[in-house]
């Protein structure tokens, strides 16, 4: 079994399997609404693949994970990115490996959120299913609606563990 403990979740470290959104590190951000809204522009790059796709975004509600953490399976969507951000402040555990159709155990990483940065699974990502910490959690999730096949799973020994 591979056993990994969750990093801290950076931008750099995260680079190679998506974005981290943070408007806390946005580059690009300025004043809309007669200056009553800072806008955070552009903090992460929506993949949308595939004939027939269409963004689509949707509410995920969690329930909490125990930790240490068994992951049985990683799971990856081909035709499209998907986003997760926390509406709350929720941290959450992402485990994750880059694409490819077999999943090298030495290429999986886990990282832990501090419940202000959200991610987005670049399109092909392996990663682990949603597994939020303390309590409930509740996500805004953009991702790939359409035709096709946008899930492949595969099984894994993962146990995961907190500093």
């Amino acid at each position: 079994m591979l056993k990994l403990t969750a990093q801290p979740l950076t931008a750099e470290a995260f680079t190679p399997f998506g974005d981290v959104i943070d408007r806390r590190s946005a580059a690009n951000s300025f004043a809309i609404n007669g200056g009553r809204t800072q806008r955070h522009h552009d903090l992460a790059g929506v993949e949308i693949l595939g004939e027939g796709g269409r963004p689509m975004i949707s509410i995920f509600v969690s329930q909490p994970v125990q930790v240490p953490l068994t992951v049985d399976c990683l799971e990856r969507h081909p035709l499209g990115s998907q986003a997760f951000i926390p509406m709350h402040g929720e941290r959450f555990l992402v485990v994750v490996a880059p694409g490819g159709e077999s999943i090298d155990p030495e290429s999986v990483r886990a990282f832990v959120t501090d419940g202000h940065q959200g991610v987005n699974y670049r399109a092909g990502t392996w990663h682990a299913v949603h597994s939020v910490l303390a309590c409930e959690g509740e996500f805004l999730v953009v991702d790939r609606g359409g035709p096709g096949n946008n899930c492949d799973e595969r099984p894994v020994e993962i146990l995961v563990t907190l500093d």
